[in-house]
């Protein structure tokens, strides 16, 4: 939403207000900024300066604004609140700054209805050891992270204007529960700040302070620098959060002690393990946060895998949720009118760079808090233009989804993405949305960046020249924008998750031939719905074949996503002999789920049907391992899709089979594999997520370990995969490697 043209109030000229008020008219010279303060002297200045254009009473100024920012301490906020509920007019939107959002949000429950619908809490995470407006400055938010705390009941339209006023300062702008704020402020801020006054006032009751503070290095200087901030404001946060710190405080106390007695002990392996253990968590901190990178890296490691051989496989999993709807969920929901609740989000590196983008065009998002997400819709019409690359990371279904919407949208844009990324071919998008009258640049070679600069779009009737979900879905994103109708046919039938998503936000769509067509007209209208995503089956397909290839297993995996478009790899294994039953069928939020049961037996080897192939096209490296503990001959055709994923898989699979004594052959489109005894050795992932989970579990029939090499990449899709294949009885663990 802009606010341009918009009348915004700061309550409190301070550090925070001083700061937002110049980051505003740097923004938009012409922006009518008001300001209310009890020290007349920061309010002449702020006129003087030209930061603010007229201050006055607050009752006074709070009657003319469409936006006030109430930037005081947290207890002097609770005070003031009433006073602006009763004085702004009806729709006036209010937000906060304040670090504590519980005392405010319990204030502000008790006031009239409409207000509360406006009433926005945040937190700029910024600030200074300074204080008063003399140490505001216009860059203070530039980069940083802004907490909003949406309440239940709050406006997306409220929401919209606050995140854009933060927009303007600079800031990146984040969504968070109130409970989980307050933890996590107490934890990461509030803590350190107490820790550092505390540290200070114990030096100074010492009979020889001023030797130590005459002597100290710069290290106490850069540790005590918290303790020259306000103390007033301080002491009030201390109050406000007081039961979270409390709670951080305890465990602090807990760690002391022990720390303590490590000292006594003269424990030095104990005193270097706490010491290398900060460091390297500090420096990953700092790494991740701090290095100027919007794109989600969880490991920048280099990790290889290690698998003892044999093992056994049972139990009953969960895998993590699918990959394809997490993202479609974020991308629906960011443009739906109203408020989408999701349950099931995947949180790995593919799906936080999708949120991490949507964020970045003007999309408030609340988490993912334990795979939940809230996500507050702009519209159709109300993303914002990114003041930055749009960093896909490793997702190429994230990529060329997105540049379909974005083809249409009135501003220019770039997505970027790792350097594997980076090599995928992007022509199959290019083209129709050219066709459609996008203008969209790739480089020479059709690869990204991609560089987009939307505009209105036609539809237009799209024959796919071979069937992939990820193409069908950027073409029909497209046509919710273009004028006129949009159809696509496909060769095969792919992944349906957009039809079925696009209809569970009530967005008119037109299936048939048997899901081979698609038909909608642009200009219609999403609303949000509640989406609960299924365990991916892409994930579960390791698992599935893990039990598959060793005797007598019995693995029961719950909850798994068993769209039509999706089951391929059920049909092929079943195909080879194996024994695989669904139970608990049911919908959820429009996507079919079931509890699977795999019991291991005796495998042989197929010609896998071509009308499989789509069905499956994430699952082949997996399927490519049941191949090689089958009896006889695998053989695969058609699927020369498999050359250009985030690796070569048919060539990656090839060489790694090799390697462990597996017999392979390969094709342009396809690979044949004669089962047989796998031996161990060293195998390259290349880097691909799906080639490394595949040979992990490739021990359960090794001869000898098996170390894979490149592993890092399996956060993308898969978090905590070690986690759970230790459950499920893989002898695996992990090394970090120079290098």
């Amino acid at each position: 939403m802009d606010i341009q043209n918009r009348t915004i109030l700061i309550v409190g000229l301070g550090l925070i207000g001083g700061s937002v008020a110049r980051a505003l008219k740097i923004a938009n010279p012409d922006q009518i900024v008001l300001a209310s303060d009890s020290y007349q002297e920061s309010l002449r200045d702020a006129i003087e300066d030209g930061v603010i254009d007229e201050s006055g009473a607050l009752a006074e100024v709070c009657g003319r604004a469409d936006l006030v920012v109430l930037a005081v301490p947290p207890l002097i906020a609770t005070a003031l609140l009433p006073e602006i509920a009763a004085s702004v007019r009806p729709g006036t939107v209010v937000t906060d700054v304040g670090s504590v959002k519980s005392r405010i949000v319990e204030c502000a429950n008790t006031l009239d209805a409409v207000f509360q619908s406006h009433f926005i809490p945040g937190h700029p995470i910024a600030g200074s050891e300074k204080s008063g407006y003399g140490a505001s400055r216009a860059d203070l938010f530039q980069n940083r992270n802004v907490i909003l705390t949406p309440r239940p009941g709050n406006t997306p339209s409220a929401l919209a204007m606050v995140n854009s006023l933060w927009r303007l300062t600079g800031a990146h702008v984040l969504g968070m529960s109130l409970a989980n704020h307050d933890r996590v402020l107490a934890a990461t801020s509030h803590l350190p700040h107490l820790l550092a006054f505390a540290i200070v006032d114990v030096l100074v009751k010492q009979e020889q302070s001023e030797d130590i503070f005459r002597y100290a290095a710069g290290g106490f200087a850069d540790f005590s620098r918290l303790a020259s901030s306000d103390a007033k404001m301080w002491s009030d946060i201390f109050v406000a959060n007081a039961s979270a710190t409390a709670v951080v405080l305890d465990d602090y106390i807990e760690d002391l002690q022990l720390l303590k007695a490590a000292i006594v002990a003269q424990d030095h392996a104990r005193l270097m393990q706490l010491c290398s253990g900060a460091k390297k968590a500090r420096d990953n901190f700092v790494n991740k946060y701090f290095s100027g990178k919007t794109q989600t890296i969880m490991t920048k490691e280099i990790l290889d895998f290690h698998v003892q051989p044999g093992g056994h496989i049972g139990g009953s999993l969960r895998v993590p949720g699918d990959k394809s709807i997490s993202h479609r969920a974020i991308i629906f929901g960011s443009i739906a009118q109203g408020v989408t609740h999701v349950k099931g989000f995947l949180e790995g590196e593919d799906a936080l760079n999708t949120l991490a983008a949507f964020r970045e065009l003007g999309v408030t998002i609340v988490g993912p808090e334990k795979g939940e997400l809230t996500i507050y819709g702009v519209g159709m019409h109300g993303l914002q233009p990114p003041r930055r690359a749009l960093d896909m990371g490793n997702s190429g279904t994230a990529m060329r989804l997105m540049a379909g919407l974005l083809a249409a949208q009135p501003f220019a844009c770039e997505l970027s993405g790792d350097e594997s990324l980076n090599q995928r071919p992007m022509r199959r998008i290019s083209d129709p949305l050219q066709r459609m009258g996008a203008r969209i640049e790739t480089t020479g070679s059709g690869t990204p960046p991609l560089k987009i600069q939307g505009g209105p779009l036609k539809g237009i009737d799209y024959q796919l020249p071979m069937a992939s979900a990820q193409v069908k879905s950027c073409v029909l994103l497209a046509g919710i924008y273009a004028e006129g109708e949009t159809r696509v046919t496909e060769p095969a039938p792919c992944r349906d998750h957009t039809e079925r998503m696009l209809s569970g936000f009530s967005y008119p769509i037109s299936v048939e031939a048997g899901g081979r067509v698609c038909r909608l007209q642009g200009g219609q209208e999403l609303r949000a719905c509640d989406i609960d995503v299924p365990a991916d089956i892409s994930s579960a397909a390791f698992f599935l074949v893990a039990a598959a290839i060793v005797p007598g297993a019995e693995l029961h995996l719950q909850h798994v996503g068993v769209n039509p478009t999706r089951t391929g790899v059920i049909t092929i294994l079943r195909a080879m002999g194996a024994n695989i039953s669904l139970t608990n069928e049911q919908l959820a939020g429009g996507e079919p789920v079931a509890d699977i049961t795999v019991r291991g037996g005796a495998l042989k080897g197929i010609v896998i049907p071509e009308d499989q192939i789509p069905l499956a096209i994430d699952e082949f490296p997996a399927l490519f391992i049941a191949a090689a503990c089958a009896s006889g001959e695998t053989i695969l055709h058609g699927a020369e899709e498999l050359r250009v994923k985030e690796s070569d898989r048919i060539a990656a699979m090839a060489e790694g089979l090799q390697q462990l004594g597996v017999v392979t052959e390969t094709y342009p489109d396809g690979i044949r594999i004669v089962g047989g005894q796998l031996g161990g050795g060293t195998v390259e992932s290349r880097g691909d997520h799906r080639i490394a989970m595949a040979f992990a579990i490739a021990a359960l029939r090794a001869k000898a370990p098996i170390v894979i090499r490149d592993c890092a990449n399996v956060a993308t899709s898969f978090p905590g995969f070690l986690e759970l294949a230790r459950q499920a009885g893989l002898g695996i663990s992990a090394s970090q490697r120079q290098d």
